[in-house]
């Protein structure tokens, strides 16, 4: 049975072709139609997935909690077709598709769910619905319990201080958004861009029911109460608030990449952030990595100053 999926591959930001794991001809029986002996009755549905992914990490390490273990995923692609009945079964696809795509490394996933007993009175070879559906539709949706979020703070105008104090109460009084540890002051170095003055880093650990975009714009609007201009990259700017991770959600996606496709190499992040969680670690294009590891070969961490005498709280 041919898959019925025409979609083409898919690049990465940098242009690279994205690696795919496919599963053919998961076949489960289920009750989904319009008809009532549909319902009743029930009859096979076929299922063939391809998720597009990075198996570089997992190939590495020969770690197969570093890839999506592909007998799990056919149990849940099964016991999704043997489920709560639907009408359609494009809602069918839907619902598969989002499934795949949970697993951390998940780009995109196609979905073809064939239904080869469908009650139609000519002759027929099979019925597919097929569907492609990326990761930004993870970004849209808000999550079913609260996520684990980590936001990266900076400033070098105006009085610095006062501004990342005036931030951390922004996000404090954020709807769906709990701010849980705030860590030390840090001073550093600009890294990139035109001659400016140095900036003042911290890093806020916080928890969100916000959909990963909602949470970018509640962050650019606090940028936006502080003056903040985008008109020179990697200038000077009054507030900058960087989402570094959203739970292990991983994404390619342009106006949001997850997680933050520079945090890696960046001290003023890494530093910061080790201080307010010493166990802390980062999804990278090698796997999940320990920050204090990554901080060791951060280039800019000899510009690293701590400001002990500094405190993101007001009543300190």
């Amino acid at each position: 049975m041919s898959s019925g999926m025409g979609f083409g591959p898919i690049t990465s930001p940098s242009g690279r072709l994205l690696d795919q794991i496919r599963l053919s001809g998961v076949t489960a029986r289920g009750t989904h139609g319009v008809f009532d002996f549909e319902r009743r009755e029930g009859q096979d549905f076929v299922i063939d997935v391809v998720l597009h992914t990075d198996i570089a990490p997992a190939a590495a390490s020969d770690d197969l909690t570093k890839t999506t273990h592909y007998g799990e995923l056919a149990g849940t692609v099964a016991d999704i077709v043997r489920g709560e009945p639907v009408d359609l079964i494009e809602t069918l696809a839907e619902r598969i598709a989002l499934a795949c795509l949970q697993p951390p490394g998940v780009i995109a996933a196609d979905v073809a769910v064939h239904k080869p007993q469908a009650p139609i009175e000519e002759t027929f070879g099979d019925v597919v619905v097929a569907i492609r559906r990326e990761r930004t539709v993870l970004l849209e949706r808000a999550p079913a319990e609260p996520v684990p979020v980590v936001l990266a703070l900076g400033t070098n105008m105006g009085d610095r201080l006062m501004i990342l104090r005036g931030a951390v109460s922004d996000l404090r009084e954020t709807e769906g958004l709990e701010v849980d540890v705030l860590s030390p002051v840090i001073q550093t170095d600009p890294v990139g861009g035109p001659e400016q003055p140095d900036y003042l880093n911290a890093v806020v650990l916080c928890t969100t029911t916000l959909s990963a975009y909602d949470l970018l714009a509640a962050c650019n609007r606090i940028e936006a109460g502080f003056g903040r201009e985008r008109t020179v990259r990697w200038g000077p700017r009054t507030l900058d608030i960087d989402v570094i991770s959203y739970g292990d959600l991983r994404s390619y996606d342009e106006k949001l990449t997850l997680p933050h496709p520079r945090a890696h190499e960046r001290a003023f992040v890494l530093a910061p952030w080790l201080a307010a969680d010493p166990q802390a670690s980062l999804l990278t294009e090698r796997g999940t990595e320990k920050v204090t590891v990554l901080l060791d070969g951060a280039p800019d961490r000899i510009s690293l100053r701590q400001r002990p005498e500094l405190t993101l709280e007001h009543w300190a």
